[in-house]
């Protein structure tokens, strides 16, 4: 069975990018453009990855990652953080919040799915 991966990201380029990537390498995508549809998207899709956008309208990704891990159903789901706006400590902001890990964009495919197969297994 395929692994599922919940893509967060606002950027209709870059989502549509992450998913076809991701779709191509036998994963089962769901896209979510609105970080206000985010937990209820994950709840429904039960994913076993979430790549979160940082920078989103209206919800800040990293609420969203600490969320998630409040979250009795969403806990456990890895996040992978991807942000536009890597500046000295974001990392670390990142990774507190409950990101298992991160990537700054632009993001290359090679780095990307070496971090996606790392959490998915």
């Amino acid at each position: 069975m395929a692994k599922r991966i919940l893509v967060v990201e606002d950027n209709d380029l870059n989502r549509k990018l992450f998913c076809d990537v991701l779709r191509a390498s036998g994963f089962e995508v769901e896209p979510v453009a609105d970080g206000e549809l985010v937990l209820n998207s994950a709840r429904a899709f039960d994913p076993d990855l979430v790549i979160m956008d940082i920078q989103l309208p209206h919800v800040s990704g990293l609420d969203l990652i600490v969320a998630m891990g409040r979250d009795g159903q969403l806990s456990d789901v890895p996040v992978l953080a991807v942000t536009a706006y890597a500046g000295k400590g974001d990392e670390e902001k990142i990774r507190d919040a409950g990101a298992a890990s991160y990537l700054a964009k632009p993001v290359s495919i090679g780095p990307f799915m070496a971090a996606v197969r790392q959490l998915v297994g």
